[in-house]
């Protein structure tokens, strides 16, 4: 293994194991297990995203967790709200968004976070070129929340950044 690859294969070993124990639990059976799964899950993920692709800021993804927490909790208790109570008004439909990232890993990373939100779910490609998104009410300013979630996102990782 090239020496330049030991430290971010421990920091992916490590990732994925700690997934792993969150998941599964501290079940000693189950650790060998995880080792064995977390080698292999960063074996492949150094071959598919080599080291040195992106810089991940870690202030502006802590930033973003909390955001996206947050978001997951508002956005979880409206849609709640408008399965359970019938007078709150339902308007479901597709919205455009102009997403800022290209086409390629950075857009499908966005499109996969936005689909954990509720209440939102990226459908394919708007003929605009933009992502469409079927939503539960199309009154709410949806594309400008997932401007702000896309903002919060590309300052997560460094050479997504239009101005770097």
């Amino acid at each position: 293994m090239n020496r330049t690859l030991y430290r971010p294969a421990a920091l992916r070993l490590f990732g994925f194991f700690v997934v792993w124990v969150v998941v599964t639990g501290s079940n000693p059976a189950d650790l060998v297990a995880g080792a064995v799964a977390a080698l292999a899950a960063s074996w492949v993920s150094l071959h598919l995203l080599r080291p040195g692709a992106s810089r991940v800021r870690p202030v502006a993804l802590a930033r973003l967790t909390l955001h996206f927490l947050r978001q997951s909790v508002v956005a979880g208790v409206d849609v709640a709200r408008r399965a359970l109570d019938p007078r709150l008004p339902l308007n479901p439909g597709f919205v455009t968004h102009s997403a800022r990232l290209p086409s390629g890993p950075g857009r499908n990373t966005f499109t996969a976070l936005m689909s954990l939100l509720p209440g939102t779910v990226p459908t394919g490609l708007a003929e605009t070129g933009g992502l469409l998104i079927h939503c539960l009410d199309v009154g709410q300013p949806v594309s400008a929340q997932l401007a702000e979630e896309e903002a919060l996102f590309t300052a997560v990782v460094k050479d997504l950044r239009n101005d770097d």
